[in-house]
């Protein structure tokens, strides 16, 4: 049978490796150790356990479900907070991505200057020019 360590779980089910780790800590999906000592997942547990979060049992920790196909994860570089509105800057690999939201939502995702993030672009209109 097929095994999965930590991180090849997470990308399958679309988290982040500590949060798969945290899972399998907690108990919600067994691994054993292989002869190098790392920690695997069986594939038909990761299978079970892949239904389960699709069925909305992932958690505090769940990933978020988008339409938006245009995902640049990054690092925040800027934040500036007014009294309604707040603007958030992340670098993303080589793309500036500047993104005007409310200061309640800055606040609610907890977003600080050097965590990760991942801005989501969603247009109805995309403009490209020829170089």
């Amino acid at each position: 049978m097929q095994s999965y360590t930590i991180g090849q779980a997470a990308r399958l089910l679309g988290v982040s490796p500590d949060t798969a780790r945290r899972w399998a800590d907690a108990g919600r999906v067994a691994t054993h150790r292989d002869e190098g000592g790392r920690r695997l997942i069986d594939g038909r547990d990761l299978a079970a356990f892949s239904i389960e979060i699709g069925q909305g049992g992932g958690g505090e920790d769940e990933a978020s479900y988008t339409s938006a196909r245009n995902a640049f994860p990054g690092i925040v570089t800027g934040l500036k907070l007014g009294d309604v509105a707040a603007q958030v800057e992340i670098q993303a690999g080589p793309h500036r991505l500047v993104s005007l939201l409310t200061r309640e939502a800055v606040e609610e995702l907890g977003l600080e200057v050097g965590m990760r993030a991942t801005a989501r672009v969603k247009s109805t209109s995309v403009y490209i020019d020829r170089a």
